[in-house]
C-alpha cells in the first residue's frame, strides 16, 4: 500500500471504516477481534537515545501510534547500542529481531549502494524536494521494490533541512587543506571526499564527541546547530563551516520488518502510513524552529567561529559528487531506474524553483 496513493483521506475513511458496522457475522466478529489485538513492538534506532530532533522522532511515532490505536499498537523504542549497534538496525529488522526501525538510508550504503539516493545526494535535492519526489514523483515505490528482497518497507519518517558542512579543528582555505583530513561522513559524501584527498570515516552518533576530542580524526559533520549543541561538538572542535553540500535535504527512514507489516490490519498499517508522514514534517519543523537560537548559542555563547567553505572546495566537490551518483546508477538496472527517476524529478523542480523558492529568497 502505498500513502501516494492512499492519501491523508483514504486512511481517516479506513480508519473511519475500521471503527464502523454493527453486524454479527463471521466477517464482522472476525474484524472484533483484529480490533482487540494487541501487537507488541520493538523500534530499534541508530540514534543515540532521546537526542533531540532525530532520537526524539521515533519516540514520538511510538507515542503516536500508541494514542492513534488506543493501545493496539505498543511500540517500544531502543537507542543505538541498547539492543543492536547502530550500524545493525537494517539487519535486525530484516531479520525479525525487532519488527520496526529507524535511521538513514545511507547507513546501508554498503550493502545496497544506491540506497543512498532515498536519503540524500550531495548537492541534490531539498527536504521539500525530497517528499515531493516520494510522495508524488514515484520515489516511494521504487524505495519499496529496493528493500523488497530484504523483507522491509519503508517509510519517509524525518528529515533535518540543509545541514552544516560541518566540524573543523584546522581551517579549510583551499582544497590542499582536505588532503589527509580524516572526517567523520556517511554515503555519498565520504565518497566524494575520498576522491578531494580525504580520509572518511563511518561513526555512530554515539562516537563522535570522542573522536572528534581525542583526534581520532580532524573533523566531523553531524546534522546541524540544534543537534550539535546537544551533542557538545562546540567544546571538540573549533571551525564550523557551512553550507551541507553534502547533505540538503536527508530523508530519516522508518523500516518495518514485512511479516511484521501483514500481520496488522488495515486499519493500522494506515496509522502507521499517516503517522510516519506526521513524523516527517513534524521532525522538519523543529529543526527550522530550533537551528537559529542553537547558533547564537554557538557563536554567542561558545566562541564558535562560523565559516563558509571557500568556492573552489565547493566547486571541486559539486564536480566530484557529479561523478560518483552517475557511477553508482552503473550498478545495476534498478540503481539507473532510481537514479533517472532522481535526476528527472530533480531537473523538474529545480526550474520551477528558481522562479519561486529561490527567486524570493533572493528578494526577500
Amino acid at each position: 500500500m502505498s500513502f501516494g496513493r492512499l492519501g491523508l483521506f483514504g486512511c481517516v475513511l479506513l480508519l473511519l471504516l475500521g471503527c464502523g458496522g454493527s453486524g454479527g457475522g463471521p466477517a464482522t466478529q472476525t474484524a472484533d477481534a483484529s480490533a482487540q489485538q494487541v501487537f507488541r513492538w520493538k523500534l530499534i534506532t541508530t540514534w543515540p537515545k532521546n537526542l533531540p530532533a532525530l532520537g526524539m522522532g521515533p519516540e514520538r511515532l511510538a507515542e503516536l501510534l500508541r494514542v492513534m490505536s488506543s493501545g493496539r499498537l505498543d511500540i517500544k523504542v531502543y537507542g543505538a547500542g541498547e539492543l543492536v549497534g547502530a550500524f545493525e538496525v537494517f539487519d535486525a529488522v530484516a531479520q525479525g529481531t525487532a519488527e520496526m526501525g529507524h535511521g538513514a538510508a545511507y547507513y546501508w550504503r554498503g550493502k545496497i549502494p544506491v540506497a543512498a539516493m532515498f536519503s540524500t545526494v550531495p548537492f541534490g535535492m531539498t527536504a521539500q524536494e525530497m517528499n515531493g519526489w516520494l510522495h508524488y514523483g514515484g520515489g516511494m515505490d521504487l524505495w519499496r521494490e529496493l528493500y523488497a528482497p530484504f523483507g522491509l518497507v519503508p517509510f519517509a519518517c524525518g528529515n533535518s533541512g540543509v545541514q552544516m558542512a560541518g566540524w573543523f579543528n584546522r581551517e579549510i582555505n583551499s582544497l590542499a587543506d582536505l588532503q589527509g583530513l580524516k572526517m567523520r561522513i556517511p554515503g555519498l559524501g565520504g565518497e566524494v571526499l575520498k576522491r578531494a584527498g580525504g580520509v572518511p570515516v563511518s561513526l555512530p552518533g554515539g562516537e563522535v564527541f570522542t573522536a572528534l576530542q581525542t583526534g581520532a580524526i580532524d573533523a566531523t559533520e553531524w546534522v546541524g546547530p540544534y543537534n550539535d549543541l546537544a551533542l557538545g561538538l562546540y567544546s571538540a572542535a573549533r571551525f564550523y563551516y557551512y553550507p551541507g553540500w553534502h547533505e540538503p535535504g536527508p530523508t530519516l527512514e522508518a523500516i518495518v520488518n514485512k511479516e511484521a507489516w501483514e500481520s496488522l490490519p488495515p486499519d493500522l498499517q494506515a496509522m502507521i502510513e499517516a503517522a510516519t508522514r506526521m513524523i516527517n514534517e513534524d521532525m522538519l519543523s523543529e529543526f527550522t524552529a530550533r537551528n537559529n537560537s542553537a547558533l547564537r548559542t554557538l557563536v554567542d555563547e561558545h566562541a564558535v567561529e562560523l565559516r563558509k567553505l571557500p568556492d573552489d572546495v565547493i566547486a571541486r566537490l559539486r564536480d566530484l559528487s557529479t561523478q560518483v551518483v552517475a557511477e553508482m546508477a552503473e550498478s545495476d538496472p534498478l540503481a539507473s531506474r532510481i537514479y533517472d527517476s532522481y535526476m528527472e524529478f530533480a531537473a523538474g523542480v529545480r526550474d520551477y524553483h528558481r522562479i519561486s523558492e529561490q527567486a524570493y529568497l533572493e528578494t526577500r
